[in-house]
């Protein structure tokens, strides 16, 4: 038994001796295997990977349109629903029209009544220098009458003191003086008229040149046209005009139509939501990288996306358009209290806006809010 068991381990230590290089040269090859794919993984990252920052934190956003009417109304019709495209200058709402029809028929009339209006200024400014010149003929009338009437006073005064100097010799009569004193009497009397006379001759010569001079403000420097009366009046014309045609409300841009909030019948003022329409074909991701990803991120850098609805298979070609102003932290509706006593670093996350190719988005079209997959080649863009 005894020789039995040497001969045993004399043959495990011949195999051993046999194995022991043959598991070294494994273990070489191994340790060389290892090596080399250290190596080579080295090389990759500094040459090729490290020159790529990636996030799956990203989602398709764009600029929507919010449709609101400018004017307000009862909704007469509605011509759209939610998942319907439309082109820019749709009608989506109709407004019923029947206030604002009336508005522009007054703003009309308001405005014909102003254009005559103007025009009997105009025709006025003529007739008051017509009126002037008659006037001024009746004040040179009233003038020459007062020089005859002043003639005719002086004659009478000088005849009565004649007579009443010869009186005393009894030369002259009783009834010859009276006659003087009578024609003095006359005179005098003539000549006051006179003076009254030329004296409203100028009044009214005065106030007929006040009339044209206040008539002559109102046409200054203008036409009919641009006058400011009428052009009031027309401006109010023309944004009655406008308000007709906002009952009517139209997209804006291209896009689908979503969040659907107006019904018929509806009273909607001024500036109320009604609808959105999702322009599709300008999208864009919105990327939410780490701060410590982003040392070498540039604007105009290429970037390569994947959107999870259709998956790898899918590629969009992108550009960095721009970084956000903030953190998402910094912009939440309960930003966070660094400045307490227990507080633990958190990397934050910066949005950054990428521009996806038009060609590849009107191929493989995406929504708003789906999920996608943003890699950036920092070498690009330099």
């Amino acid at each position: 038994m005894s020789q039995i068991s040497s001969i045993e381990a004399s043959a495990v230590a011949a195999v051993e001796a046999q194995t022991s290089p043959h598991r070294r040269k494994l273990f070489l090859a191994l340790g060389a295997v290892v090596v080399a794919a250290g190596i080579g993984y080295g090389s990759y990252w500094s040459l090729y990977a490290s020159h790529f920052v990636s996030t799956d934190n990203a989602y398709a956003a764009v600029e929507i349109a919010q449709v609101t009417p400018s004017v307000g109304g009862t909704v007469r019709e509605v011509k759209v629903v939610d998942t319907q495209a439309v082109r820019k200058g749709d009608a989506l709402v109709v407004i019923d029209d029947t206030d604002a029809r009336l508005a522009l028929a007054q703003a009309e009339a308001g405005y014909a009544s102003a254009v005559r209006r103007v025009r009997g200024f105009h025709a006025n400014d003529e007739g008051l220098s017509a009126q002037i010149a008659s006037r001024e003929a009746d004040q040179g009338r009233a003038a020459a009458q007062l020089q005859a009437a002043e003639a005719d006073f002086e004659r009478a005064q000088i005849d009565l003191k004649r007579r009443e100097a010869l009186a005393g010799t009894g030369s002259v009569s009783g009834d010859e003086l009276t006659r003087a004193q009578n024609a003095f009497a006359t005179a005098k009397a003539n000549l006051e008229v006179a003076r009254a006379g030329s004296a409203q001759a100028r009044a009214n010569r005065a106030a007929a040149i006040g009339s044209r001079e206040a008539n002559a403000v109102l046409i200054d420097n203008s036409s009919t046209e641009n006058n400011p009366e009428v052009a009031l009046a027309r401006a109010r014309r023309d944004q009655a005009r406008v308000d007709l045609a906002r009952t009517v409300v139209r997209a804006p841009v291209d896009g689908v139509v979503a969040k659907r909030q107006v019904q018929v019948g509806q009273r909607v003022q001024a500036g109320a939501p009604l609808l959105t329409v999702v322009p599709v074909d300008r999208m864009h991701v919105d990327a939410n990288f780490k701060e410590v990803q982003l040392e070498n991120v540039r604007i105009g850098q290429k970037a390569e996306l994947h959107a999870d609805i259709y998956g790898d298979k899918v590629s969009y070609r992108g550009t960095v358009a721009g970084f956000s102003g903030g953190t998402g932290a910094a912009f939440s509706t309960i930003p966070a209290q660094n400045a307490t006593g227990n507080w633990i670093k958190v990397v934050q996350r910066l949005p950054v806006r990428i521009d996806i190719d038009p060609a590849d988005l009107k191929a493989h079209p995406l929504q708003v809010g789906l999920s996608m997959d943003a890699r950036i080649d920092t070498r690009s863009g330099k």
